[in-house]
């Protein structure tokens, strides 16, 4: 029994060593409080694969697309199977344009295009903006 006890306070112990040395970290958006848990597709391939091929996406969850510098880069859904929302972020941290975007199983995909340049691409589900209030020129905290 003791011995039962002794394991479990260890792995406790290595779990609250790793929370506390920053070892485990998961990587948040929040834009005005409001936090989503997200993957982050940083490299070209990453990037390109995105979201396709998902049947569902957890609420409060997303994907963060980071792009070597600033720009206007556009989205389409081509084989993206959930309605999602599109939301640029400048250099500056800051909300640049969100779009809603609806999936596309067809060779011809309509492209998203933002008004402005951004470094960050955040996709969530759709409606994520319209139920937390968030809009063009809120400040965005990636870490």
């Amino acid at each position: 029994m003791e011995n039962k006890y002794t394991k479990l306070i260890l792995v406790c112990a290595v779990i609250a060593m790793f929370i506390l040395l920053g070892l485990y970290q998961e990587d948040r958006v929040c834009i005005d409080e409001k936090c989503v848990k997200v993957e982050v597709a940083k490299t070209p391939a990453e990037r390109a694969r995105g979201l396709m091929f998902r049947e569902s996406l957890p609420e409060n969850e997303g994907m963060l697309f980071v792009f070597p510098e600033e720009n206007i880069y556009s989205f389409w859904m081509k084989n993206t199977l959930i309605p999602l929302e599109i939301i640029w972020i400048d250099e500056n941290f800051k909300v640049v344009d969100i779009q809603k975007a609806v999936p596309c199983l067809e060779d011809e995909c309509q492209s998203y295009i933002p008004t402005e340049e951004s470094r960050y691409v955040l996709e969530v589900n759709s409606n994520f903006s319209e139920d937390n209030k968030i809009k063009v020129g809120d400040e965005v905290n990636i870490n």
